[in-house]
């Protein structure tokens, strides 16, 4: 089953404390090109970090058009019903440009040490998510209208929902077991995950996995959007080169780096691309991301499936 929306492109910025003005400068980039995502990981507990949401605000008053989501937000750090009104408010002010991406979270232990509800086992895990989800989702498409809900880890007692979105908020879930992809492809927009946690040899079985969760919801499989945080570096000049001590970076030059993403799409039905650089110039890299390989990504793309129509 190939992808079958046209592809999304995304940056990434960086939530250090000692890195506000290249921020600053990325998203000025992305923001006077054609790049839709800058997006910002979310850990609360590491203390050389800014606070993912407080920094998005701040980023996203300085731009008018790109738009912007959590890669992924801190659920346990972050009450539902109050993180509706904060994404809601964020999304007026900014005209409709908020996108959520949501995580069960990776560290445990910082999460128990800053308050977070966070089970103890990956079954308390899943359903202290699955209702996170389930009262955002709700308080975000129903505002206006009482809302309620009582689950074993989030209880919301009768409350009216608001300020109403601009838009419909869409959600992308950072999963990686069976029930969180399952649930993924039942509830959620997107999918987004990066190169270091699932390997290429992995996404079929998360493809299967996700289109088994939309059919239990009646849903067409291509409507859950597939993204990849692509972590890694470009080499911009002859002889370039990085030693990478884990599994999944990408190292190329730009023209494979273009070959590497049309394939991820042919073969993985990846429709989402977040560039992650992790060294060198990273701004430099950031510049050919956008005025080269996101340009070049997207014709090949295009006439690829502008052919598959003619064949058909």
């Amino acid at each position: 089953m190939p992808a079958t929306q046209p592809p999304v492109f995304g940056i990434n910025v960086d939530p250090s404390t000692v890195n506000l003005e290249a921020a600053l400068r990325r998203v000025r980039l992305a923001d006077e090109s054609d790049v839709e995502l800058v997006t910002i990981q979310d850990h609360p507990y590491n203390p050389e970090f800014l606070d993912t949401w407080t920094l998005l605000t701040f980023l996203a008053s300085r731009t008018e058009r790109v738009r912007f989501t959590t890669n992924v937000m801190n659920t346990p750090l972050r009450p539902p019903a109050m993180m509706s009104k904060m994404a809601a408010s964020l999304d007026v002010m900014t005209g409709g440009r908020l996108e959520l991406g949501l995580g069960a979270g990776g560290y445990v232990e910082g999460m128990q040490a800053w308050g977070g509800t966070v089970g103890h086992k990956p079954g308390e895990r899943y359903q202290a998510f699955k209702e996170y989800a389930e009262i955002l989702r709700g308080m975000l498409d129903g505002a206006g209208r009482p809302f309620s809900y009582r689950g074993s880890f989030y209880q919301v007692g009768s409350v009216m929902p608001g300020p109403a979105p601009e838009h419909r908020i869409p959600l992308w879930f950072g999963a990686g077991g069976p029930r969180m992809l399952h649930l993924t492809g039942r509830m959620a927009d997107g999918w987004m995950i990066g190169t270091i946690y699932v390997p290429t040899d992995g996404l079929h079985e998360v493809n299967r996995l996700l289109d088994e969760g939309a059919a239990q919801a009646g849903r067409d499989p291509s409507e859950v959007r597939r993204g990849y945080n692509l972590f890694g570096a470009l080499k911009l000049r002859a002889g370039e080169n990085y030693r990478f001590n884990r599994p999944g970076l990408i190292l190329g030059t730009p023209d494979e780096w273009i070959e590497t993403l049309v394939r991820y799409h042919l073969e993985y039905r990846h429709d989402t691309f977040i560039f992650w650089p992790v060294a060198g110039d990273e701004e430099a890299q950031v510049k050919v991301f956008l005025n080269e390989i996101m340009p070049e990504v997207r014709k090949q793309i295009r006439e690829i499936q502008e052919k598959e129509v003619q064949v058909k």
